[in-house]
């Protein structure tokens, strides 16, 4: 890391995105504030290879902070928290003029109640989920934040509640992905062969979450073959560690259609006539690509207790927590039977008129949230920073 150097940082903006979706979040808005800013400005802390390309200095790596699971990130809690020291105590003494935070609010939170209480501007984007569950953390991020980037509509007003100034931004994955979807150009990519209907199966990213759901998602999949032969099934595996960990199902299944393909979740989301899927952010990129979805999830028993006794919605599903309805199925726990999901996909694929009520409800989701979310993000922080008097 480079010597800190006393009012280096007053044309600098501070930034940190803790995970490769807030680096995605976080590059694009970079595009947007370097046409907005003055060219003298500097933007550096901790970032991916989105930010790298838009000219940001990377003091670490984001990998550094990109740590999943409770063992993962205690075998690493001692360098995630010397690396949050570090850019504490740089950023106090050097004064940029303002921290922004992408995500990673377990990381962020912290450092930006620290930066804040020494008069450094604060921005977070990408509101936690305060109205799904631990509504509490707000009273934190009260003290950690002067503005909230939110992605969704409905989340100022929770804010501006708490005396918490806030944005609706929209979301950067409504922005990029296609109103109308390229349905045969992505089955052509992907190399798709014969005429039945594509379902996309998507179980995870996280080694723990696939390997739960995996084996009732294959067991849904052959009761589905069985009842017509001709659905292809298409399945992106996220990380070359996930393939090897589900090669042996791969092999156990090769009685019917199945395409395994390294990554492109997008692609074989908009080749998809439906999808069976993990309960995330997946959920909402379905629902942008007008999917008919069927969402389940699986975890500890104890795990679910606590969840369950910290949530406030009915729903876990961004499609259905943005419409305020189940306008897709979502099978969660014991719920979760291979007949069950079976049973919820072969209904999509075989109903017309629910096909083309949910591409509806779908379509007025995208609209209200492609709102040019880089220049929007990027105008909401040159005005902080103009009101804060950093500009």
């Amino acid at each position: 890391m480079p010597p800190t150097l006393p009012g280096a940082g007053q044309r600098t903006l501070a930034m940190v995105a803790g995970e490769l979706s807030g680096d995605l979040i976080a590059g694009n808005v970079l595009a947007g504030l370097k046409q907005s800013l003055p060219a003298d400005i500097a933007y550096a802390g901790v970032g991916g290879p989105h930010m790298a390309e838009e000219g940001f200095d990377a003091y670490w790596p984001i990998d550094k902070l990109s740590v999943m699971g409770y063992v993962e990130v205690i075998k690493h809690l001692r360098e995630i928290l010397s690396i949050r020291k570090q850019l504490r105590e740089r950023w106090l003494a050097e004064k940029p003029m303002a921290f922004v935070g992408f995500d990673a609010p377990d990381f962020n939170f912290d450092l930006e109640i620290k930066l804040r209480e020494a008069g450094i501007p604060t921005i977070h984007f990408v509101s936690p989920s305060i109205w799904a569950w631990r509504g509490g953390r707000i009273k934190k991020i009260k003290r950690a934040v002067d503005h909230m980037l939110c992605l969704f509509p409905f989340e100022p007003e929770i804010y501006h509640r708490a005396g918490i100034d806030a944005t609706f931004v929209g979301h950067p994955m409504a922005d990029k992905i296609p109103m109308v979807p390229d349905v045969a150009g992505a089955r052509a990519t992907l190399g798709l062969q014969g005429d039945g209907p594509v379902v996309a199966i998507l179980p995870g990213s996280r080694t723990s979450e696939v390997q739960r759901l995996t084996p009732v998602f294959f067991a849904a999949m052959r009761l589905l073959a069985k009842r017509d032969p001709s659905i292809r099934f298409v399945l992106p595996v996220a990380t070359p560690r996930l393939r090897v960990l589900m090669q042996p199902i791969f092999d156990a299944h090769s009685d019917f259609n199945l395409t395994v393909i390294d990554g492109r979740a997008p692609l074989a989301l908009e080749a998809a006539d439906s999808v069976l899927l993990a309960s995330g952010t997946a959920t909402l990129e379905a629902a942008l690509y007008k999917k008919p979805m069927v969402i389940s999830y699986k975890v500890p028993w104890l795990t679910a207790q606590i969840m369950k006794r910290q949530g406030y919605l009915p729903y876990v599903g961004l499609p259905n927590i943005l419409c305020g309805e189940f306008v897709v199925p979502e099978l969660l726990q014991h719920f979760a039977t291979p007949e069950a999901l079976a049973n919820a996909v072969w209904q999509q694929l075989t109903d017309p008129a629910l096909r083309a009520s949910l591409q509806a409800r779908f379509t007025k989701i995208h609209e209200e949230l492609r709102q040019n979310t880089a220049a929007r993000s990027a105008e909401v922080i040159e005005r902080v920073l103009r009101e804060k008097g950093r500009l």
